[in-house]
C-alpha cells in the first residue's frame, strides 16, 4: 500500500507516532518501525493488511514473496514475520531503502534484501520466480498494467502464484493478463484491493 513507495511492512502511521508503522502478525508481531518523511509515501492501513495477510496466511510459510514498490516496507516486512521463505523489495529512493535495510537488521531477517531500483527497469532482467508479488505503486502513476504484463511475459511468477494489487479506487481498473483469476476484492475508502491467481 503505498502511494509514492509505500509498504512497510505495510501499514499507515499510528495515531500520534508519524512516520512508524506496526508489524501486525508473525514473529515480530507488535513492532514498530520508522520510515522516511517523503512527500507521498503512504503506507498501507493496518486494516487493509490484516485482510491481506489473512488472504494469504495458508501461502505465506516459506513462500517466495516480491514487493515491487516497497515504501515504508509494510508489506514485505510483515511477508517476512509471517514466515516467509524469501522477501525482495524495491524502491527508487535511497532514503527508502537505507531505512527498510536498518529494519531488517533490527528485526535480523536473513532472507530479506531491499534493493534501490525501477520497478518495471528491474522486470525486463532475468530473474527468479516468486509465489507472491505485492504491487502497490504510487496511485499518481500508471504503473500497475505494465508491471502486471512483465511479470507474466518474462517468467517472474511460479504456478499458482498470487499477486495483490492496490489502486486507487476512482480510476478505470487496469488490463490484466487473461489467465489471471480474481480471488478476493474489496475497497477501503478511495483504496481497491484486489488478489488474483495464475
Amino acid at each position: 500500500m503505498a502511494k509514492r513507495r509505500s509498504r512497510e511492512v505495510r501499514a499507515y502511521p499510528l495515531a500520534g507516532q508519524d512516520n512508524r508503522v506496526r508489524i501486525i502478525g508473525g514473529r515480530h508481531r507488535g513492532r514498530k518501525l520508522s520510515f522516511p518523511d517523503i512527500p507521498g509515501l503512504r503506507p498501507t492501513t493496518d486494516r487493509v493488511r490484516e485482510t491481506l495477510f489473512n488472504w494469504l496466511q495458508p501461502r505465506l510459510p516459506g513462500a517466495r514473496c516480491l514487493d515491487l514498490f516497497a515504501g515504508s516496507g509494510a508489506l514485505g516486512l510483515e511477508a517476512a514475520s509471517r514466515e516467509a521463505g524469501r522477501v525482495v523489495m524495491l524502491d527508487r529512493a535511497p532514503a527508502v531503502v537505507e531505512q527498510i535495510r536498518r529494519n531488517i537488521g533490527l528485526l535480523g531477517l536473513g532472507h530479506t534484501t531491499v534493493e534501490q531500483a525501477n520497478a518495471l527497469e528491474w522486470l525486463k532482467s532475468p530473474g527468479d520466480s516468486f509465489d507472491i508479488v505485492f504491487i502497490d505503486p504510487p496511485f499518481s502513476d500508471s504503473l500497475v498494467e505494465p508491471c502486471c504484463q512483465l511479470l507474466e511475459q518474462l517468467g517472474w511468477l511460479r504456478s499458482e502464484a498470487c499477486i495483490y494489487i492496490e489502486r486507487d479506487a476512482s480510476k478505470p481498473p487496469p488490463r490484466l493478463p487473461p489467465n489471471w483469476s480474481p480471488l478476493h476484492e474489496k475497497r477501503a475508502g478511495q483504496v481497491s484491493y484486489q488478489l488474483f491467481a495464475t
